[in-house]
């Protein structure tokens, strides 16, 4: 193996489950704090907006970001707004404690490490929090499905991957996900090996009925180097 990619989500970040609308509500509460009927009917649009574009992810794989989904409510950009979204968001991105010390010895092997995630949030809150955690700088490359056109499991959205940490033949490179669909079905698809993490409880709208089996199973990110290992 060359290169191993993580899943963000659900993977170097543990599965937490969040209520989307209350998040919304994070959002519309301070876009308009004097005028609680309209936030309200607010965080309703965009809490919609966003289901809708993520079931045109889980069925057509196309990427989106969070000024569509504020065009898609009709709602107005407000940089307020959006930190209070994102802070709202804060308790879901937190790094897994084993993935430093995991992510250290798979460098230490001389193997490249990268990050791909479906995600419409922009890549700098990504990094800053692999930053606060102290693991973006273990990562040869990261990609975020809100700089590309196409999310997983679509092809071209691990070609991005394996192109943005050198690798040009994906047999040589191991995808490590917690979704059956997006993530192993993904990557086996583009002939990349596949390791799941199956401890997300995904949402049955999200889900997708796939016959396909992983190379591997994690039940914590510290094993992971042993069974690249035994490959």
């Amino acid at each position: 193996m060359d290169a191993v990619i993580f899943d963000w989500g659900g993977t170097l970040t543990p599965w937490k489950t969040i209520d989307a609308h209350d998040a919304w509500r994070a959002y519309a509460g301070a876009a308009h704090p004097q005028d609680e009927d309209r936030a309200r009917e607010a965080a309703s649009a965009l809490l919609a907006a966003d289901a809708a574009r993520w079931a045109t992810v889980r069925d057509e794989h196309r990427a989106f970001t969070l000024a569509h989904v504020l065009a898609d409510a009709a709602a107005e950009h407000d940089d307020r707004a959006l930190d209070a979204y994102r802070e709202f968001w804060v308790q879901a991105t937190h790094t897994d404690p084993e993935a430093a010390p995991m992510l250290r010895e798979l460098r230490e092997r001389g193997l490249r490490l990268g990050v791909l995630s479906s995600t419409p949030w922009p890549a700098a809150w990504h990094q800053d929090w692999l930053r606060r955690d102290g693991v973006l700088d273990l990562f040869d490359a990261t990609v975020w499905s809100s700089d590309l056109p196409w999310t997983k499991p679509h092809p071209s959205a691990f070609r991005a991957a394996l192109d943005a940490v050198g690798v040009g033949d994906p047999s040589r490179a191991v995808y490590v996900g917690d979704r059956p669909y997006d993530d192993i079905s993904g990557a086996k698809g583009v002939g990349m090996r596949a390791v799941l993490v199956p401890h997300s409880d995904i949402p049955a709208v999200q889900q997708v009925p796939v016959d396909v089996h992983p190379d591997g199973v994690l039940h914590r990110l510290a094993e992971l180097p042993g069974l690249l290992s035994t490959w």
